[in-house]
């Protein structure tokens, strides 16, 4: 184990030295490591949880996502990556099969992957040997509120002399989010520790990591100081910091060789929205320049409507809930298909949308969606305080945006 130790001096970056300091000397409990992105918090918890629990043999880790889907392909190949570099791969063994789970064969000492969309499997989890010692929230800022967790803390920390608590996550941009307020909240046994890029070693992330944070600074600053630098801008809840209103001249229009379509179908009281719009993948710039947006449509009047404008009747990308309404669109002779979706698309759409170097629109050809961007905010709780949720409502434009895009967002990383 000591060599273990003197290995993980150089697996964690130095501003992570003092963090790991007071876990080993067990001082703290509750562990909220907030920062930018590429300061390899993620890393140093994955490191922490398989030492640790090599180290006691009555220790176990629970590993938690808010959504489950997404536990495989990034806390499971997390931890995975720590014992592969710790080179101890021999000594653990892996389940596919779900639920995920890890085991130290040693010992039979777990570490369980959980999501939050499924509580009864949490409240259900039972160790065989020792008890849950480490907990980790990675994406802390993807859960509802401090209520939930608190619900999933006294489900788990049972039974044990000593518990070990990870919170990581990039600060949402308002100081009004509830992870933000939640971390000013005095209690003796939480650390709390901010991390960047710039205390890791550049060949950790790469030369062209650095190359694009300096380009970002350059000419994003706001997003810079937010992204990289884990900084709170306080925007409050406004969603979209990236819209820029101003007209696309025909001319521009006439340039435009990623053209898509979307469509979010009305309801009783919801309008029906048809978007057309082109992405500059070079420049990451997207351009609104056409929608409808009516109430009381007929599907049949919708077509007449979206004719006019589609003549050449490119791909439209539709709401995929009304498969009817495709079918008729269809009969029309339209080419629409609908929407893939998945499981969180609405949250991944629109990180995507927040993720753009901007979003133009052209507020005369396009006010409804010009004020839908502008005014769409975060949910709040009952005492008015912001949630890290998107609400379903005043989005129809937003939806028909993401629906349009859908094939763009499929090879982008978003963070």
């Amino acid at each position: 184990m000591e060599e273990n130790k003197i290995q993980l001096s150089r697996l964690i970056a130095k501003s992570f030295y003092e963090v790991h300091k007071d876990i080993w000397n067990e001082k703290s409990t509750h562990y909220w490591l907030k920062g930018g992105r590429g300061s390899t918090k993620s890393s140093f918890v994955s490191l922490e949880i398989v030492l640790g629990i090599m180290k006691d043999n009555e220790a176990n880790g629970v590993v938690l996502r808010k959504i489950g889907v997404h536990i495989k392909d990034s806390v499971f190949e997390q931890i995975w990556w720590a014992i592969s570099v710790l080179g101890v791969e021999q000594q653990w063994e892996g389940k596919l099969s779900s639920p995920l789970e890890i085991t130290y064969k040693k010992t039979g000492q777990k570490i369980l992957f959980r999501g939050a969309d499924n509580p009864r499997k949490i409240k259900s989890i039972k160790c065989r040997k020792g008890y849950v010692k480490y907990i980790w929230y990675e994406e802390t800022d993807e859960f509802s509120g401090m209520a939930e967790i608190r619900n999933i803390n006294q489900s788990l920390m049972r039974g044990g002399k000593k518990f070990v608590v990870f919170y990581t996550y990039n600060p949402p941009k308002s100081k009004m989010n509830w992870v933000n307020k939640e971390v000013e909240r005095k209690r003796e046994d939480k650390y709390i520790h901010h991390s960047t890029y710039e205390g890791v070693p550049q060949q950790w992330l790469g030369e062209q990591f650095f190359i694009e944070a300096r380009h970002i600074k350059q000419v994003q600053p706001e997003i810079y100081r937010h992204e990289y630098l884990g900084e709170v801008v306080d925007t409050e809840g406004t969603v979209f910091q990236n819209i820029v209103l101003r007209e696309i001249t025909q001319e521009e229009i006439a340039t435009f060789d990623n053209v898509a379509r979307g469509l979010d179908w009305g309801y009783a009281i919801d309008p029906l929205h048809y978007t057309v719009n082109h992405y500059d993948k070079t420049r990451r710039k997207l351009y609104i320049y056409f929608e409808i947006q009516k109430r009381g449509l007929s599907n049949r009047k919708a077509y007449e409507m979206i004719k006019q404008e589609n003549k050449q009747n490119g791909v439209i990308v539709a709401d995929s809930a009304e498969p009817k309404s495709i079918a008729e669109m269809q009969s029309y002779g339209l080419r629409m298909i609908g929407a893939k979706k998945g499981p969180d698309s609405v949250n991944y759409g629109i990180k995507w949308l927040q993720s753009l170097e901007e979003i133009v629109i052209d507020e005369i050809r396009c006010p409804n969606t010009a004020r839908e961007f502008l005014e769409y905010e975060l949910e709040r709780d009952v005492n008015f305080d912001w949630l890290s949720r998107f609400p379903d409502k005043n989005n129809h434009s937003i939806d028909a945006v993401r629906y349009a895009r859908e094939y763009d967002m499929k090879n982008v990383t978003v963070i």
